[in-house]
């Protein structure tokens, strides 16, 4: 049974997620505000976050960055902004999905249970090393010769799925679709500003790139450096 925690401070729509959520075999506990969330996340340590993003004492994005600093718990973000660099930002700042307001309970728990199901996907695939680097998705450890490299989840998963196609171009409407889980695409210069970020701690340059190569018009690549 799947344990979510809710986060949510408007008491009806808290509700009646909790009643749906349950009622399709999920275990909820809730939260009325950041904090409070912030400390149930923490000490009960759920299979996943609903972050609400307008809440009464801190504002939501600052309680996901708060979180992505002390867990990798999935988090689905509900948020009444649809549009495109709003999303952009939450996925950017760490969310692994997003639901736009408003939406029924039958909605949320089909983006629980995809989310979930990444996860045990990722969970259930060993390391991949290519060259000198080295990504366990079991564990999100991210090592580069031997040193361990402080990654974002977000890079991680993008570095994650490079990797397991290493040698492969991928084109960045790919890596919108399948890593910040954009379907119909979104800003390549997101892909760009994270693989500038990824290649900062390669310890490498566009200019002078040993493992993540850009394609000009065509995608990104991660290969192992030649001898």
């Amino acid at each position: 049974m799947p344990h979510v925690l809710l986060v949510e401070d408007d008491p009806a729509i808290r509700g009646a997620l909790i009643r749906g959520l349950t009622e399709r075999g999920h275990a909820v506990a809730s939260a009325a505000t950041g904090m409070a969330g912030l400390e149930l996340a923490v000490a009960n340590a759920p299979d996943v976050v609903v972050l609400d993003l307008g809440l009464p004492d801190v504002e939501g994005r600052t309680v996901l960055r708060m979180l992505r600093g002390a867990s990798s718990v999935p988090v689905v973000v509900a948020t009444a902004r649809d549009e495109e660099s709003e999303i952009v930002a939450v996925l950017n700042a760490g969310a692994d999905d997003y639901v736009v307001k408003p939406f029924s309970a039958a909605q949320l728990d089909a983006r629980i249970r995809a989310v979930l199901r990444r996860m045990g996907e990722d969970r259930s695939s060993g390391a991949v090393e290519v060259g000198g680097l080295r990504l366990d998705p079991r564990s999100h450890e991210a090592t580069l010769d031997g040193r361990d490299l402080e990654l974002s989840p977000r890079e991680f998963a993008l570095l994650h799925y490079l990797a397991v196609r290493a040698g492969e171009v991928v084109s960045k409407r790919e890596l919108l679709a399948e890593v910040w889980h954009l379907p119909y695409g979104g800003a390549d210069k997101t892909v760009d500003v994270h693989v500038s970020w990824l290649r900062r701690k390669l310890g490498e340059t566009a200019h002078q790139a040993r493992y993540l190569h850009t394609v000009r018009g065509v995608g990104v690549r991660v290969a192992a450096p030649e001898r």
